[in-house]
C-alpha cells in the first residue's frame, strides 16, 4: 500500500490537493454516497487517515526502537525513529526495493531466531491468511525482552491486487477487534505481555471508508476515541 500512496501523491501538487478538497468537501458529500470520495484512502485529497494513528502509535513507543530492528515493506519508521538502531532488516513478501529478506510471515524460515530487539509491523497482518502462524513467527524472531509494535485495521476498504502480479498473491483477509487482538497476541506472547490500543471513532471510521484525508478533520475529531467504533488497532507485545 505504501507504493500506492507514494505514486498517487507524487502525481498531485499540494495546491491541487487543496483545490480538490474544496471542490468536494467531506461534510457536504460523505452521507448518501454509494461511491467513495477517493478510492485510494484519500491520497488524492491529502494523506491517509489511518496514518495519523499509526504515526502516533509508533512515535509514542519510539523508545522501543533500538538495537537490531526489523520493519516490514519499507524503512519508513526506522528512518524517522531509528536513532538508537544499530542495524536493521526490511522484510517484504514480494522483494520490493530495499528489502533485505524476502519471505512469507506464515511460513518463514529465513528470518533468524531470537535476533531482533524490535519489530515494526504496520498494516501487514490482515494480508496474511494464517495470521496465528505470522504472530508465532514474530515472537520467534524477537530476542527475550524484544518488543513488537503492530497495527491492524478494525475498519477499512478491501484491498485487492495492490502489488504487481496481483491475483491471489496479495489478498486482503482480515479485520480485527480488540478482543481478537487480545487473544491472538496473548496466546503467543503470554498473559499480560501485550497491550491493545484502539484509535478513532464513528466519524473517523465513516470518513476513512469514504476516502477522506486526515487534513479534512480537526484534531478534536481525530483524537476522540470510542471503544465501540475503533478505526485502527495497535498492539505492543514484549517477549519474555
Amino acid at each position: 500500500m505504501t507504493s500506492l500512496y507514494v505514486t498517487v501523491r507524487h502525481a498531485l501538487h499540494p495546491v491541487a490537493l487543496r483545490a480538490r478538497r474544496l471542490r468536494r468537501p467531506f461534510a457536504l458529500h460523505v452521507l448518501g454516497r454509494t461511491s467513495p470520495l477517493s478510492p485510494h484512502f484519500g491520497v488524492e485529497r491529502g494523506s491517509p487517515l489511518d496514518r495519523h494513528y499509526i504515526d502516533q502509535f509508533v512515535a509514542a513507543h519510539a523508545g522501543d526502537i533500538k538495537g537490531r530492528a526489523l520493519e516490514f515493506q519499507s524503512d519508513r519508521y526506522l528512518a524517522e525513529h531509528g536513532g538508537a538502531v544499530d542495524t536493521y532488516d526490511i522484510v517484504d513478501r514480494f522483494g520490493s526495493e530495499g528489502a533485505t529478506i524476502v519471505t512469507d510471515l506464515a511460513t518463514d524460515t529465513l528470518i533468524p531466531t531470537a535476533s531482533y530487539d524490535c519489530a515494526i509491523v504496520t498494516q501487514v497482518l490482515h494480508y496474511v491468511y494464517d495470521v496465528h502462524a505470522a504472530v508465532r513467527t514474530l515472537h520467534r524472531v524477537l530476542k527475550p525482552g524484544g518488543v513488537l509494535l503492530v497495527t491492524v485495521p478494525a475498519i477499512s476498504r478491501i484491498m485487492v491486487d495492490v502489488e504487481p502480479g496481483g491475483g491471489q498473491d496479495y489478498d486482503d483477509y482480515w479485520r480485527f477487534t480488540p478482543g481478537s487482538c487480545t487473544r491472538l497476541f496473548q496466546d503467543v506472547f503470554g498473559e499480560g505481555a501485550s497491550e491493545v490500543h484502539g484509535y478513532g471513532n464513528v466519524l473517523t471510521s465513516m470518513a476513512f471508508l469514504t476516502g477522506v484525508s486526515r487534513e479534512e478533520l480537526s484534531l478534536r475529531q481525530l483524537e476522540h476515541r470510542d471503544p465501540y467504533f475503533p478505526m485502527l488497532l495497535a498492539v505492543r507485545a514484549v517477549k519474555s
